[in-house]
């Protein structure tokens, strides 16, 4: 890639800090600009010594490449100078892709579990060779010269169309993004159409009823993972224990090594199906991978917990009916004795319209359910729905916290209480602490 000044428009999205953190490991001067309030990537940023401005036009420069987050387009002031100055405009997936072309490239798809999938991919990975890696939390590191390159491709807008990696796992195919693909067979379309630029091979959930019938769209190998005995990478003799899951793998048929994670769920067990699945074709070995997997420590806003108080609080960015099934899923195992209390802010309203039946199962999982006012988004800050409507949907009932008054939590007691959404649900959460301070 040509050395430059890079401006990161809209520096604060995931992807987009955590490119910004890897080309700034890669050697060159970064900078970005964004909106002022507060998010969970900034810190990243921040310690890397990256400057964040707010938008403006002054902050474009002759001499810079202007990396353009997929939320801005032209009428972004800062788009306009860059446009007007004629500097190169490079759209987020672009640049990514450039970077797809230097390294052994393993890309991450699927509407539930890239993030924790891509962080797990990328810890077993760099703990074995020379990885860079840009995770959907925020998380990005370059490695000059490296081997590996994992990253997370998003479906939405089909942006990950514009990539074209060595392989791609892809964890499932799920109706999503309401507000650009019409139902689910739109998405899996956009999935067979990124499946087709994958060069070597492809790993997929054995048990998606779409994902089986991959094969008759796309002409390299496919490798199942699952728990069935029709899948390539098998998980057998599964058990919990205090720290998490263990499991035997078998490849074909063949057993290829015992496997500790400290996780809970089924959906853990599958994401470290396809890690195993991609770096036994690789040639890593199964000893490698299984000390890299048992000391896998998360990702960001996936599952993060901590004790405050007697409670047990599990911050996590479900926002998605099966996302939530699999958090609360996880709860129940990790904490079979406990109370579990939703608190789950609804992002976008054309996704709570569209899936409005399968929150409502998803959340009756719990014992207790809380909801907050709906989080909009740039493109969708209103719409006919509210949370009061999914409270009243609900069969143990549901109530709406509002920001200024978290004290229906206090009632609870060595419970657990988890806090879900993509939206700004931490501020909920940092209410309720100070609460109990």
């Amino acid at each position: 890639m040509e050395k430059a000044v890079y401006h990161f428009v809209g520096i604060k999205g995931t992807g987009m800090s955590a490119l910004a953190l890897i080309l700034k490991d890669l050697g060159y001067q970064v900078q970005g600009s964004d909106i002022t309030k507060k998010t969970f990537t900034e810190a990243g940023l921040r310690r890397a010594q990256i400057p964040i401005l707010e938008f403006a036009a002054a902050n474009i420069q002759p001499t810079m490449t202007i990396i353009a987050g997929n939320a801005f387009d032209d009428s972004n002031p800062e788009i306009a100078q860059a446009q007007k100055l004629h500097l190169p405009i490079i759209r987020y997936p672009d640049m990514v892709e450039k970077l797809v072309q230097t390294y052994t490239s393993i890309a991450v798809a699927g509407t539930h579990g890239k993030t924790s999938t891509t962080g797990l991919l990328a810890h077993v990975l760099e703990g074995i060779a020379p990885t860079s890696y840009l995770i959907g939390d925020g998380t990005g590191k370059g490695v000059l010269n490296g081997r590996f390159f994992a990253f997370e491709a998003d479906e939405y807008r089909r942006h990950f169309l514009a990539y074209t990696p060595d392989y791609m796992i892809i964890t499932n195919i799920d109706f999503d993004h309401p507000d650009y693909f019409t139902d689910r067979n739109d998405v899996f379309e956009a999935f067979c159409s990124a499946a087709r630029q994958v060069q070597k091979a492809l790993f997929a959930w054995g048990d998606d009823p779409l994902l089986t019938t991959l094969a008759d769209h796309v002409q390299i190998p496919i490798y199942y993972y699952g728990f069935s005995d029709a899948v390539d990478f098998q998980a057998v003799n599964v058990q919990r224990t205090d720290q998490g899951s263990q499991f035997d793998v078998l490849y074909q048929g063949q057993q290829i090594g015992h496997f500790a994670i400290p996780m809970f769920g089924q959906h853990n067990i599958l994401n470290s199906l396809a890690v195993i699945g991609v770096s036994y074709l690789e040639k890593i070995s199964p000893q490698l991978i299984q000390q890299e997997l048992a000391t896998f420590s998360g990702v960001k806003r996936r599952y993060n917990e901590r004790m405050v108080g007697d409670n047990v609080l599990i911050d996590d960015y479900a926002h998605h009916p099966s996302e939530i099934q699999a958090t609360i899923d996880a709860a129940r195992q990790q904490y079979p004795d406990k109370q579990i209390v939703a608190v789950f802010q609804p992002h976008t309203y054309s996704r709570l319209t569209a899936l409005f039946d399968g929150f409502v199962r998803s959340l009756d999982l719990a014992d207790q359910v809380y909801l907050t006012p709906i989080f909009g988004s740039i493109r969708e800050q209103s719409g006919h729905i509210t949370s009061s409507a999914l409270a009243a949907k609900l069969h143990k009932g549901g109530t709406v916290l509002q920001l200024e008054d978290m004290t229906p939590l206090l009632q609870y007691h060595d419970a657990v209480i988890i806090f879900m959404g993509a939206g700004d649900i931490q501020k909920y959460e940092l209410a309720y602490q100070k609460l109990l301070q």
